[in-house]
């Protein structure tokens, strides 16, 4: 089985970052190519940025669709998953959502990290969308921009404070940027942290085995 992660930006460091936690997870029981999109912005941070990448997304999966089983969109705002999904014969899972529902089976209320405070209102459009706001404890945030993706300390804050004042049984990291803090948070706060790239794979991997992809029977018909 090949699984290809689709990083919706052109960030090559982001993308080897995500690259080393699929294949860490994976260790040699299905292959996994992650690929950063042409044309992108170097993050993903405004609507007009998930526009920018929907054509270099759109061409990766087109150009992968034959030799690859399933596909994973490597970033925590799921952008432009529905028309991947729409596009695609095979799984498409996208990272927010993955994560999301996972978390929803692991406790009875969760937190999500976020990388900026500009993205907590999509955040939250997003829980919406996936029918989890009553599961939603809280959206927490280290700081401001993407220098804060690398502030270690002050997400263990941020979660230790969703734990403990949003009353967030399970932490999920908001941006695949985030990748392998999930078990340094873990191992000081004592409640599951999730990793939306290892979600994602879980789903993606657990249904292209099954033999199951999106339905075509209404929303996701492409007409064709």
């Amino acid at each position: 089985m090949k699984i290809l992660i689709i990083n919706p930006n052109s960030d090559p460091e982001m993308t080897a970052a995500i690259e080393r936690t699929a294949l860490d997870f994976a260790a040699g029981d299905f292959e996994v190519d992650c690929r950063l999109t042409p044309g992108a912005p170097r993050f993903i941070e405004t609507f007009e940025d998930e526009l920018k990448a929907a054509p270099g997304m759109i061409r990766l999966l087109r150009d992968h669709h034959d030799h690859c089983d399933a596909f994973v969109i490597a970033c925590h705002c799921d952008p432009n998953l529905d028309v991947l999904k729409e596009i695609s014969r095979k799984p498409v899972v996208g990272i927010g959502e993955a994560s999301m529902k996972i978390a929803s089976m692991l406790g009875h209320r969760f937190s999500i990290l976020s990388a900026t405070r500009h993205s907590i209102p999509h955040k939250e459009d997003l829980v919406r969308k996936y029918h989890l706001e009553g599961m939603l404890a809280s959206i927490r945030t280290a700081g401001e921009g993407v220098g804060a993706l690398v502030d270690q300390d002050g997400y263990i804050r941020a979660a230790r404070r969703a734990a403990e004042e949003d009353g967030a049984e399970v932490i999920v990291l908001g941006c695949a940027g985030m990748t392998r803090l999930d078990r340094v948070i873990q191992e000081r706060l004592g409640v599951p942290v999730l990793d939306g790239v290892v979600c994602a794979l879980i789903i993606a991997g657990g249904l292209a085995k099954y033999g199951l992809s999106t339905s075509r029977a209404g929303k996701y018909d492409p007409g064709d």
